[in-house]
């Protein structure tokens, strides 16, 4: 484990020079971000972008005055963004174990101060391993919101990983994550190949262990908000993975007691009131939860607490009770979450 650190680190702190240098497609952003990331992501500093290896979108909406951890920060792109996001009032942390990063990072913390004109930093940037995040000085239930942009692929322990988000969390915040998923376990041989982990391809977790392994962790309902399939257009790469699919997905987690294990029918709805910036015409929670302003919109239980305990209460006027089960709840969930019909594919970045 710690030889596979030691190549993660020299990957992406000495071999790759900024993002055109990926042999791959797999670090790319799902779709183009919504107006209010671009505005944010338009005032950071150039050579930040240009060390950006992220897969997806992770700051969600509603963000303003929350303290956020970023897991695997890198050169601080999405730290920055959330920087902005969050106002004077909120706090982002960032940990990452690349030094070359991190020193871009850090160098650009005034710059961004006063870009934004804020009096003083509400960020920062720690050196540390995201699989050992009990010992760095965090306290318990310190975070609204737990970010990462294509890193948990790049991690040995991922249960390690998710109990540690899990613990950090304040109750009904939430991990909110891009990465990169398989269709299938990846063969030994491939997670031994340095470029292939480099390249966030042969860390993928399959996405039926990633479920099990978030459950076991305390996020018992995982909600993907997005995903796509990852083309590779690596001939070289393209024959070392053979059959195996790879899939980029943005889930988030919420840390909620009571959540069920399926999803369960108490007969109750919620009406979106367009109140959250960026999102006023209608709301996503995830891929299959779409609010559109003023509309009465049945909710199973858990999505009911995911509106009603979470950070987006006041968005939302609540109906029903938990006094009545009515059996399963039709329409959340499926099968395999990933496959889509349509072909499309990844853009890149």
């Amino acid at each position: 484990m710690a030889t596979l650190h030691e190549e993660v680190k020299d990957y992406y702190g000495k071999e790759l020079g900024n993002s055109e240098d990926l042999k791959t497609n797999a670090c790319c952003t799902l779709t183009a971000p919504p107006k209010y990331i671009l505005d944010a992501l338009s005032e950071v500093h150039d050579e930040v972008q240009a060390k950006y290896y992220g897969c997806g979108l992770t700051i969600p909406f509603e963000v303003e005055g929350l303290r956020i951890l970023d897991l695997g920060s890198g050169s601080g792109r999405d730290c920055y963004i959330a920087s902005k996001l969050v106002g004077e009032n909120g706090f982002v942390v960032g940990v990452d174990m690349t030094d070359e990063q991190l020193e871009v990072a850090n160098r650009h913390i005034d710059y961004h101060t006063e870009k934004f004109g804020y009096a003083k930093p509400n960020v920062s940037f720690i050196k540390g391993n995201i699989e050992r995040l009990d010992e760095l000085d965090f306290e318990e239930g310190s975070f609204d919101l737990i970010i990462s942009n294509c890193v948990v692929n790049l991690a040995g322990d991922k249960q390690k990983v998710l109990n540690d988000a899990y613990r950090l969390l304040k109750p009904g915040g939430e991990m909110y994550f891009s990465d990169v998923y398989s269709d299938r376990r990846v063969p030994v041989a491939l997670q031994k190949d340095p470029v292939l982990w480099g390249e966030c391809l042969s860390g993928a977790l399959y996405w039926n262990d990633f479920l099990n392994f978030a459950k076991k962790a305390g996020f018992t309902d995982p909600r993907a908000v997005e995903n796509k399939p990852i083309t590779i257009e690596n001939k070289e790469v393209e024959e070392k993975v053979g059959e195996l699919e790879f899939y980029s997905v943005t889930y988030r987690l919420f840390k909620l007691d009571g959540l069920e294990s399926d999803c369960e029918d108490y007969g109750q709805a919620a009406v979106y009131k367009g109140s959250i910036k960026g999102s006023e015409a209608a709301y996503d929670l995830d891929d299959h939860h779409h609010f559109p302003k003023g509309k009465i919109i049945t909710v199973c239980g858990n999505t009911y607490m995911m509106l009603n305990d979470t950070r987006f209460k006041d968005h939302f006027e609540f109906y029903g009770t938990w006094d009545t089960h009515y059996g399963i709840f039709e329409g959340c969930g499926g099968a395999m979450p990933f496959s889509l019909e349509d072909g499309t594919t990844a853009d890149c970045c």
